[in-house]
């Protein structure tokens, strides 16, 4: 999964759109996330790390991730490439 480019992330957790002036608030959690997938890494590196930083089981962390990904998907933070 791509973030767009032009995407703004404060440290605060504030994430803004330039491209449609659409602004939202994350937690702590959901910011590292979309840095993360900012930086390029895979949504199995993100795994990996959410496991290692939290106490809970395998389930759980895809459950959540897979959910905050479809949120950022129909808040159209993200961007698609055609795969040949």
């Amino acid at each position: 999964m791509k973030i767009l480019k032009n995407i703004a992330l404060s440290d605060t957790g504030f994430v803004f759109n330039p491209s449609t002036g659409d602004s939202f608030s994350v937690n702590p959690i959901g910011l590292s996330i979309l840095k993360d997938f900012k930086d390029g890494k895979s949504e199995a590196d993100i795994k990996k790390r959410l496991l290692s930083e939290y106490q809970t089981d395998r389930e759980t962390i895809e459950k959540d991730l897979y959910d905050f990904m479809k949120m950022i998907e129909q808040l159209h933070l993200t961007e698609y490439h055609e795969q040949a």
